[in-house]
């Protein structure tokens, strides 16, 4: 199956380049097309695979409510294919070359990442993504890929992607999450993005992505800094304290996680009770 034309991406290199670097209100790119038609078919296909297996984690809490798909041997082959083209040196080198960031290293692991799936009712609150790895100490987190699975997505279903300025006073930007298309971003802190309006889509219809982060090695160990999600200015004060309390949980889930041992599996187990 041939899923990137890398010929077609690293003779844009350089336009795409210059788009990456003055994008507002962070250092971003959408591309439509990104795969080949044949893969992002056989990706949409393989979608659901992880449900036969028990897959699927549960993301529920205060500031998201979504499914996340993070073993990749529980993928489909097609899937798995896909994911090992976008963590091959090739791709790495195009990556580095549009975005200026040596050395990057993908995760094994899908660390947060994976297939993505948010149902009617479900939302993402603006947050910046957590900017070192939780288990390689040494790496920290510089790049989001995220490809959208979405045909005849209507506008009205919400769930596109916005991105907000770094002092969260206004939403600069917003992305239709559309069949093939690529948002990769530089996930500093300051990089505010997220949707956080319930989706609106019918019952039968779902958000549906795939995410890989790219990461550096440092050399030395980087400060944990967990996912920091942020209230919108308009949102009641009491919302404000809700996202703050629920952002303080998730920094002690993600202390136990490197210093414990804590799996994402057995928070899953919970939280999919709920």
């Amino acid at each position: 199956m041939r899923i990137l034309d890398i010929d077609r991406l690293t003779q844009n290199a350089t336009e795409q380049a210059a788009s990456f670097a003055g994008a507002m209100p962070f250092a971003h790119i959408a591309i439509d097309d990104f795969l080949t038609v044949e893969a992002c078919d056989a990706l949409l296909d393989e979608f659901e695979k992880p449900s036969e297996s028990g897959g699927w984690g549960h993301y529920v809490h205060y500031n998201e409510r979504k499914l996340g798909a993070t073993q990749l041997e529980k993928m489909g082959p097609r899937t798995q294919e896909i994911v090992a083209a976008l963590s091959s040196q090739a791709f790495l080198d195009w990556l580095e070359k549009v975005t200026g960031i040596e050395a990057l290293v993908p995760d094994p692991e899908l660390d947060g990442g994976g297939l993505h799936k948010i149902e009617r009712g479900g939302f993402l609150n603006v947050h910046v993504d957590f900017l070192a790895h939780t288990t390689h100490r040494n790496w920290s987190r510089q790049l989001n890929l995220l490809l959208y699975l979405n045909r005849d997505w209507d506008d009205a279903y919400g769930g596109a992607l916005e991105l907000w300025d770094a002092n969260m006073e206004k939403n600069i930007r917003a992305v239709a999450p559309v069949f093939n298309r690529c948002v990769i971003f530089h996930t500093a802190p300051g990089s505010y993005h997220g949707h956080p309006t319930p989706l609106t889509c019918p019952p039968d219809r779902s958000r549906k992505s795939l995410a890989l982060y790219y990461f550096r090695d440092e050399g030395t160990p980087q400060r944990l800094r967990p996912t920091h999600y942020r209230a919108r200015p308009d949102d009641p004060f009491w919302k404000h304290g809700l996202v703050a309390a629920d952002r303080l949980a998730l920094r002690v889930y993600s202390f136990l996680k490197r210093h414990a041992g804590l799996s994402d599996s057995a928070v899953h187990r919970i939280l999919k009770r709920f």
